[in-house]
């Protein structure tokens, strides 16, 4: 008598290998999904310094350097605020009365998405005549 000797795997061990396979097939799209999801929102978050760093360096070039606030909306999506402030020197032993410049606080805020947002904020000089000469026109 022959024995029926037959190569390959039983069914459980198909079984086994199959569901190895889409655990760790799962596993791999969490993690490139994971990275997609990271990737656009790194983009964004660049997108928004872009647009507060051009928002700042427009202050007191394109508009006087005074106190205000403005809002609006870049490209539907990143909603803005730009708030110049004076910006007022506490040390000991300094007369600001004697310093020819004057400095405003400029705080830009960007917000996007309902739950997104950053904020800049930097210090400009202005010649405290240039400010005098502003007050004196009003």
């Amino acid at each position: 008598m022959k024995k029926n000797k037959q190569a390959g795997f039983s069914l459980l061990e198909l079984l086994i290998a199959f569901s190895i396979l889409a655990v760790s097939l799962s596993i791999l799209l969490k993690i490139f999904s994971t990275g997609a999801n990271t990737a656009v929102l790194a983009e964004e978050y660049t997108a928004a310094v872009q647009i507060a760093e051009s928002l700042m360096a427009k202050t007191g070039v394109e508009t006087d350097l005074k106190p205000e606030e403005s809002s609006g909306v870049e490209n539907e999506k990143y909603h803005w605020r730009v708030s110049v402030a004076p910006f007022n020197l506490t040390m000991e032993n300094l007369d600001i009365q004697s310093i020819p410049a004057a400095l405003f606080k400029i705080k830009v805020t960007i917000a996007w998405d309902n739950d997104r947002q950053m904020e800049l904020t930097t210090l400009k000089v202005i010649n405290k005549e240039l400010v005098n000469k502003e007050h004196e026109g009003l």
